[in-house]
């Protein structure tokens, strides 16, 4: 489907494809893909004729995260930060309650928001050469786009804090162990793989569908979340420590917060 900057969209035989597709930053996950994913994802709420979602990207990347010379260049206090985060919520919410299944096929990097917006699937096929960071706190930030309840729910209460507060980069093999893919493939599999997996649910009861999913997913806990999550990150991107951060990475230096390696011996 044309009219879209930032992504493609397809549908065909019950799956709905939306991928990642702005060569020039990554993918990163600006306003623009931001507002088309927003649109996209109302359509596919909607259309009772799609059954399943796939989630994946185009130019050997996932998504690298936040636009940080977007964020770098806004004039905006906590209430404006807060308010952003609010408008991300009200469709983001609705991707991780989402009544159909949800399939990522992640090949190369997926950082920061793009490792959360890959968490919010229900299941995550990756390449051996994918990499999932939650790299937040590089930057003096808070892990955001629902990732604390996701996360956990991947991978479980210490691990999840493990990947939040080192920052450290896990790739396709130890995703794979730890919980956070399902199933490592080759990249000209992967997308093959996901939408496999996606069409299959064109056989399932889409009520039976809906309801497993409903029983698995705690809406009320997922709302407070996002609450601390917005409110959180208003503050937090206030601090001296943010900026000095973003103007770190904007200058090609390494993040001042670096975590230690497992040296033995």
């Amino acid at each position: 489907m044309s009219g879209y900057k930032a992504l493609r969209f397809a549908r065909e035989d019950g799956v709905a494809t939306i991928s990642f597709d702005n060569p020039a930053n990554r993918n990163a996950f600006d306003l623009v893909l931001r507002d088309e994913l927003a649109a996209v994802l109302a359509e596919v709420r909607q259309d009772a004729e799609v059954r399943a979602l796939v989630l994946t990207a185009a130019n050997g990347h996932f998504c690298s995260g936040g636009d940080l010379r977007g964020i770098a260049s806004a004039d905006m206090d906590g209430e404006g930060w807060r308010h952003r985060m609010l408008k991300l919520h009200h469709w983001l919410r609705d991707l991780v309650l989402l009544d159909k299944p949800v399939i990522a096929a992640v090949d190369g990097a997926a950082y920061g928001a793009g490792f959360s917006l890959a968490l919010a699937a229900d299941f995550i096929v990756a390449t051996p050469r994918a990499r999932f960071c939650m790299s937040f706190l590089r930057l003096g930030l808070l892990p955001d786009c629902a990732a604390f309840y996701t996360l956990p729910r991947k991978v479980g209460a210490q691990r999840a804090r493990e990947l939040m507060l080192s920052a450290r980069e896990v790739q396709g093999p130890e995703a794979l162990q730890i919980g956070i893919a399902m199933e490592l493939h080759a990249p000209e599999q992967l997308l093959p793989r996901a939408q496999a997996l996606a069409r299959s649910f064109t056989h399932a009861s889409p009520m039976a569908v809906s309801l497993i999913k409903r029983a698995l997913s705690d809406a009320g806990e997922l709302a407070e979340l996002l609450d601390a999550e917005a409110n959180g990150q208003a503050l937090a991107f206030g601090t001296q420590e943010h900026r000095e951060a973003v103007q770190r990475f904007l200058a090609k230096q390494a993040p001042a917060f670096q975590w230690p390696g497992n040296e033995q011996g």
